[in-house]
């Protein structure tokens, strides 16, 4: 997936205000609408110089890019793949977002970026003076699914100023996570969203966790997977370790003669919930340094002693 430098297609400084954006836009419209233009690129341009705009004239969508631009030097045309969490803690008011077939419009990039349905607006059934529904995006830790937490977050609404230009409206907001809560779901605070018309409730604030890469751990749904290190004479002979795992220190039955990639799982030790994921450790065979000597020599004897050919099942 490439890159797209937004400023770059309109021709526009980083700094430049939303009447610059603007006017930059219908003097690249007038240029490329096909309707109009000669050039033989015309309908291509026109596609790049609309996504580019989309996003520009959008405070919260040119906040967002602007802080992707900030997470790594990335150039026109280069390979790209969007870092994680790099559009978290920003508090999005947007009632709509860009369906699948809206994004086919634009490039890969933006549907990438911004082509998920943004959740917000009057409930179904409201009255549409109610305060409209914010969201945003947050990272935890996996610690805190397992065992819940209270956490202090601070979220950044992008705001235009009487110049046009774009500034933060941060506020901190304590957050309890329950326990087993899972990547890609909701956290809803009533009443902390939009405001609504006098004597209306205001929107409700939706926090979509995601949880922060980890160590140790990769999470698929409510199950949890971990590499497990093990001695060569712990995989050939079997052996019973402690080892720590998200929610305390478990101990392990390593089955005799087994071999890196093995799976182990731990049943109801992954995400709690109703029904818990589980945990799956995943054997990796270690080998201790022939440094010294005797450890030199402990190996060629092993060379000496076992019949055992690695590449057998390449045929040599």
């Amino acid at each position: 997936m490439e890159f797209k430098d937004y400023y770059k297609i309109l021709g526009v400084a980083r700094e430049a205000n939303a009447e610059e954006i603007k006017k930059a836009f219908r003097s690249l419209a007038r240029k490329y609408h096909p309707d109009v233009s000669k050039e033989a690129n015309a309908e291509e341009k026109m596609k790049e110089v609309n996504e580019a705009y989309t996003v520009l004239s959008d405070p919260e969508k040119r906040a967002a890019y602007d802080n992707l631009g900030q997470s790594g030097n990335f150039q026109s045309g280069s390979d790209f793949q969007p870092p994680p969490g790099w559009d978290a803690g920003f508090e999005f008011s947007n009632a709509q977002g860009f369906d699948s077939a809206q994004a086919e419009n634009f490039s890969e990039f933006f549907a990438n970026l911004f082509s998920q349905p943004m959740r917000g607006g009057a409930r179904y059934g409201e009255r549409k003076m109610r305060g409209n529904d914010h969201h945003a995006k947050i990272m935890l830790d996996l610690e805190d699914s397992y065992h819940g937490a209270t956490r202090s977050m601070t979220l950044r609404a992008p705001k235009l100023d009487s110049q046009g230009r774009t500034f933060f409206e941060e506020r901190t907001l304590n957050v309890r996570v329950p326990k087993g809560v899972r990547a890609g779901q909701v956290i809803r605070l009533a009443g902390q969203g939009g405001p609504g018309s006098p004597g209306e409730v205001a929107g409700d604030l939706l926090l979509e966790v995601h949880f922060n890469p980890h160590s140790r751990y990769r999470v698929e749904n409510k199950d949890v997977y971990a590499s497990l290190p093990v001695a060569p004479w712990e995989a050939a002979l079997g052996a019973t370790i402690k080892i720590p795992v998200p929610d305390g220190l478990v101990e392990v039955r390593v089955p005799e003669n087994s071999q890196s990639g093995r799976k182990l799982r731990l049943k109801d030790r992954g995400i709690p919930a109703a029904t818990p994921g589980d945990l799956y450790l995943i054997l990796e065979i270690v080998l201790p340094p022939a440094v010294s000597d005797k450890e030199r020599e402990f190996y060629q004897t092993m060379a000496r002693e076992f019949a055992f050919n690695p590449r057998k099942n390449l045929g040599v």
